[in-house]
């Protein structure tokens, strides 16, 4: 399988969204039974102060340990952890995660675009980023950095899409090494980490 090639070896998946995500990360999540190798970061735009409703959301739809991200935390593999909200996600040298409260990047905080640039930066070829459904062009600067590292990039099928506007802006100004509606990034995830 060629996916299997591509995303070897891969360390962190990260999973970026905004409006209209979330029902297609819900039905992602459970098809997930263990991801031993890697971790799952997820990074959707949230309202600021919003409390951890999303987490025990989150938390329903799977057996693996799910944890908001607190500053300093270590990045560890078979965990998920959510940025929080009102914070830009970073990932350090050292494996753990940080938070950081400037100013917001495209009318968002934590922003698309840094978590995926930053972790272009620390994990390179080992890093692959999911793009989903949302509103605005925030994610497509961070895809284009997890590109130039050598990452491997999957965008949400515009046509599949609740807000196609986020991955379609991403399409048009990249070119993603997939583009997968809800069912195929199952597979994608499931084939190509051997789940």
């Amino acid at each position: 399988m060629e996916e299997d090639k591509i995303i070897s070896g891969c360390r962190v998946l990260i999973i970026g969204g905004s409006a209209g995500s979330l029902d297609a990360l819900l039905k992602i999540l459970p098809h997930l039974t263990a991801i031993p190798s890697f971790s799952l970061v997820i990074v959707l735009h949230r309202r600021s102060g919003e409390d951890t409703t999303l987490e025990e959301l989150i938390a329903v739809k799977t057996s693996i340990p799910v944890t908001e991200v607190e500053d300093k935390i270590p990045l560890l593999p078979g965990c998920i952890y959510i940025a929080p909200s009102d914070y830009h996600l970073l990932f350090e040298n050292n494996g753990t995660l940080s938070l950081d409260i400037s100013e917001k990047i495209n009318y968002s905080r934590p922003s698309i675009d840094v978590a995926f640039e930053s972790a272009a930066d620390i994990y390179g070829p080992k890093l692959t980023a999911i793009l989903l459904s949302g509103a605005n062009a925030d994610g497509t600067q961070g895809l284009i950095a997890v590109k130039n590292a050598g990452g491997t990039i999957v965008v949400q099928d515009p046509e599949t899409a609740e807000m196609p506007f986020m991955p379609r802006n991403a399409i048009e100004n990249m070119t993603p090494d997939h583009i997968l509606n809800v069912e195929e990034m199952i597979g994608f995830i499931g084939g190509g980490i051997g789940l």
